[in-house]
């Protein structure tokens, strides 16, 4: 695990609160509706990628979702979320690792990512990262990430900002097509609005 990468999460998510981080959702709305849309069996393999302490999967847990993981590169932010759930978080596989660095143990019918992809602004971080999501998937990926009108830094790093050609473009090239693709403002717990726009994708056959 890159130790940079490791020590800016962990301290983020060891110091701040929820209501002190831009990304909190008191319900991930835009991402709920996707995955509604795609039409997965309630046992279908769900992968959120860098979920932290995202309330995605205490909603997934209630539409009865049952075969749920959490990745993320912060061991804190992981914790926070299984506290949060409480005896309810053992029907989650929480996984404490970079995605960058991850061997999945298996392929998944639906990947969600609001919180990483737009921070590999490295074209060979990207590809690594696409790679991993074409051997991993099965099925779809639902990807958010900071549009062209959104943030250019995020929790002091700096990010890719994508639209939907761009970021439909991308994932093509790497065995995808398009479903769907959503512009969403968030509005942050200061009160404040960030640009984000969703791409819904299915693996080619």
């Amino acid at each position: 695990m890159t130790n940079n990468r490791w020590q800016h999460w962990e301290h983020i998510y060891q110091t701040k609160s929820p209501e002190e981080v831009s990304w909190t959702q008191t319900e991930p709305r835009i991402s709920l509706e996707m995955i509604r849309r795609a039409a997965l069996p309630k046992d279908a393999p769900i992968v959120d990628i860098g979920g932290g302490d995202s309330r995605l999967v205490d909603f997934l847990l209630k539409e009865d979702y049952n075969n749920v993981s959490v990745l993320d590169i912060s061991r804190a932010a992981l914790e926070r979320a299984r506290a949060r759930l409480g005896e309810a978080a053992s029907k989650v596989q929480w996984i404490h690792g970079d995605v960058l660095e991850w061997t999945p143990t298996q392929q998944y019918a639906l990947w969600h990512d609001r919180a990483a992809f737009h921070f590999l602004r490295d074209p060979d971080e990207q590809n690594k990262y696409l790679n991993l999501l074409s051997q991993s998937v099965a099925g779809q990926a639902i990807i958010g990430t900071f549009s062209v009108n959104g943030p250019i830094k995020c929790s002091g790093l700096e990010i890719q900002q994508y639209n939907a050609q761009t970021m439909s473009a991308l994932f093509e090239q790497h065995g995808f097509e398009k479903l769907e693709c959503l512009n969403d403002t968030h509005t942050t717990p200061f009160g404040t609005t960030q640009e984000f726009v969703f791409c819904r994708f299915r693996k080619k056959s």
